[in-house]
């Protein structure tokens, strides 16, 4: 710091030497010379060194679930030898570490993951609910890496298992491998729940697990088509 910077010291950048590292509750630091990752497109805010971006589809058969489902998620690779900063609106960001297990992702929460992590695009099943709610598709993680959520709010985690479970499907942004999902609706309830959805439609949780869920039905997300 300089004469200049006095009281900027709190800004600081933060030096773990992870791949992944929170540099404040909206932002994320990824050291590309430990990882390559997929990214969110559109959530580069800052990069230092000999940083490289493409576009990635995903392969035909993901890019053909997209265009069924109404899937808007793009992303890009970010490689090289350099630092990728990643932010998203100033949504809150949470790093999750997984160790050869799965997460599925609400697609409008996926803020970044390591390139060797297998993703896929998933349709929420459950009948007349899913086809009130338009068709609900998330992003399925499985494998060893890092991952950075992207919630609007602080989220609260929920353990899923002997008690039923069920949140807004906007709210609930990820959720453990263990954990199975259908879609519920209750008509009547329309007035008083799910309104940012005009119906009342839940994603209901069973299994053994857990599920992260934000106080928010969302918002515009950067990076969607």
């Amino acid at each position: 710091m300089t004469e200049h910077d006095g009281g900027l010291e709190q800004f600081a950048e933060v030096e773990t030497g992870e791949a992944f590292t929170v540099q404040n509750q909206h932002l994320v630091k990824i050291e590309l010379s430990a990882t390559t990752v997929m990214a969110r497109s559109g959530a580069m805010v800052a990069y230092q060194g000999d940083v490289h971006f493409e576009h990635k589809g995903g392969g035909m058969t993901r890019l053909l679930k997209k265009a069924a489902t109404g899937e808007s998620l793009r992303l890009m690779t970010a490689s090289g030898t350099g630092e990728v900063f990643l932010a998203n609106r100033a949504m809150l960001v949470h790093v999750v570490r997984l160790a050869r297990e799965s997460l599925t992702v609400n697609g409008a929460n996926i803020l970044a993951f390591e390139e060797g992590i297998e993703w896929d695009i998933q349709r929420v099943k459950g009948g007349a609910a899913g086809m009130l709610a338009g068709g609900l598709f998330n992003v399925h993680l499985n494998g060893t890496g890092q991952v950075a959520l992207a919630s609007d709010g602080i989220p609260v985690k929920l353990d899923v298992g002997e008690v039923a479970t069920f949140a807004d499907p906007q709210a609930a942004i990820a959720w453990s491998g263990g954990v199975t999902t259908t879609l519920k609706t209750d008509m009547q309830a329309k007035s008083l729940i799910g309104m940012g959805s005009g119906e009342s439609i839940q994603l209901g949780f069973s299994g053994q697990g857990w599920v992260l869920v934000q106080p928010s039905e969302g918002r515009q997300i950067v990076g969607a088509a």
